[in-house]
């Protein structure tokens, strides 16, 4: 099994345990950082909606958690063909990604389209861009 096809059953694999009794809308995703650790994440809504938890969001501190700060691929796994990341988990994986990023969406039959991070938030807000 490749790492892609690896990343895909993770994603999808954690997307079966998201809380989204609101939407209905489960979101999985994983993370490998450079060295081939996985880090999974699903979505977990909230009566409050702006502080639900993203599946990315939930995987990115699964990453920061464990000691880890590099995502070197990510797959997403939504209902929908094209469950690309909202703008705050862009924010999130250009924040941690390495320069050569990629990000798959996928339903549950597989990848559907793989996205640099330029292509996703073109642009982006980078540390080195704020004023002291």
């Amino acid at each position: 099994m490749s790492d892609l096809d690896t990343l895909f059953e993770a994603a999808r694999t954690v997307r079966e345990r998201a809380y989204a009794p609101y939407s209905n809308f489960l979101v999985g995703a994983a993370l490998r950082a450079p060295d081939g650790t996985v880090f999974t994440g699903c979505n977990v809504e909230n009566a409050s909606y702006p502080v639900s938890v993203c599946a990315e969001g939930g995987a990115v501190s699964a990453m920061i958690a464990a000691g880890y700060r590099q995502i070197a691929e990510a797959v997403v796994v939504g209902d929908a063909a094209l469950c690309t990341p909202c703008g705050v988990c862009r924010q999130r994986l250009k924040e941690f990604g390495t320069e050569d990023l990629i990000v798959h969406v996928a339903d549950l039959n597989g990848i559907k389209r793989s996205f640099s991070m330029d292509e996703l938030l073109p642009a982006a807000f980078e540390l080195e861009h704020k004023k002291d």
